[in-house]
């Protein structure tokens, strides 16, 4: 198959969806099928490449940058999908309108994958999510079938009419998983972008009660009000946060926390936990979304918004070397259930469906 993967944003811009696109592409690649990513063109990018067996096109961009990830457009994407004449188109993303407009226009065979919660967002961030959803909606009405990331995204799009038999679950995967480490340094890890929705104001409110190191690690619009609500509560000896981390630093962090936290309030599949728990490193999360579904019996999942419950789950496991050994096995059993050999096909099943 002659196969487009469609995105605003691809390398060096590196979140979940451009990592699962980056995975998916060289592995069909390595099936044989010719694959291309069309994508935004970001300062110091060249326009054209080839990266692990699939080829990269980067399109005139204007990009705004007042929120992560910023806003983008590009010119001429229905014009570059119609000239590169794909078997089928696999689009990604659905808040950026220069893209949803084309992508709603082009006519040939193609798939929407959906990587996040509808109307996911806080305060005044989750209403205009819900608006640009419901705008999105005709978009969305347009595509041959929906990849979704996780069967609670499935039923919620079921729930709002989308028919079942366009729907196919593909959950993110990991393509390597890294060799377990036996020892343990004293602190407890929290990673990803620094958002009102991973719930961090409730973890440093819980934190008071628990006695250990905390290192919180990434970047987003909410570092700033994090760090003075560590202030505040007088957390500066127990809360370190690193900010952006290297690759080698976060699987030393990974690979020898006591545990992760993840006290998200909202998490449409959790690939940061998959991650983590890859390393062999038991999760303590919330019973939100479809989170629980991915860690199943890898960690102890609590009530979102609930500081007490978490600082109970954190001394609990603290407390116990025994139940945080016996997690650490079964959390990475359940991370090896995400294994992108296993699970390829099921993207390669969807195309050839479509294409029929």
């Amino acid at each position: 198959m002659k196969i487009i993967d469609v995105n605003p944003f691809f390398y060096p811009y590196m979140g979940g969806i451009e990592h699962r696109m980056h995975d998916t592409c060289k592995l069909l690649a390595e099936r044989g099928h010719d694959v291309t990513i069309l994508t935004g063109r970001l300062p110091g990018t060249a326009e054209k490449e080839e990266r692990d067996g699939y080829k990269i096109i980067r399109l005139k961009s204007r990009i705004v940058n007042i929120y992560n990830p910023p806003f983008i457009s590009s010119k001429n994407v229905l014009g570059s999908l119609n000239e590169l004449d794909a078997d089928i188109v696999n689009y990604n993303y659905r808040w950026a309108p220069s893209y949803n407009k084309d992508l709603m226009r082009y006519d040939g065979k193609k798939v929407f994958t959906y990587h996040n919660m509808w109307g996911e967002g806080m305060g005044i961030t989750g209403k205009i999510s819900e608006i640009q959803d419901n705008r999105f909606r005709k978009c969305l009405n347009t595509f041959d079938h929906i990849i979704c990331v996780s069967d609670f995204v499935r039923d919620d799009l079921i729930r709002r009419g989308i028919s079942e038999n366009r729907t196919t679950t593909v959950p993110s995967c990991l393509s390597t998983f890294p060799d377990v480490s036996d020892g343990e340094e004293d602190f407890v890890l929290s990673l990803g972008r620094l958002v009102k929705t991973k719930g961090l104001n409730y973890l440093i409110d819980a934190m008071e009660h628990v006695n250990t190191k905390l290192v919180i690690c990434g970047r987003g619009p909410e570092a700033k009000h994090i760090g003075k609500l560590i202030v505040k509560h007088g957390l500066e000896d127990k809360i370190e946060m690193k900010g952006y981390v290297s690759e080698e630093e976060k699987s030393y962090l990974m690979s020898s926390c006591k545990f992760f936290v993840m006290p998200s309030l909202f998490e449409s599949f959790g690939l940061a936990a998959v991650e983590l728990m890859s390393y062999g490193r038991p999760i303590i999360c919330t019973d939100v979304n479809g989170l629980p579904d991915t860690v199943k019996d890898g960690g102890v999942i609590v009530p979102p918004k609930d500081p007490k419950a978490l600082a109970d789950a954190m001394n609990g496991l603290l407390d116990d070397a025994d139940e945080r050994a016996k997690l650490a096995k079964a959390a990475r059993i359940q991370a090896e259930v995400f294994n992108w050999d296993d699970n390829i096909e099921k993207i390669e099943d969807v195309y050839k469906n479509v294409i029929g």
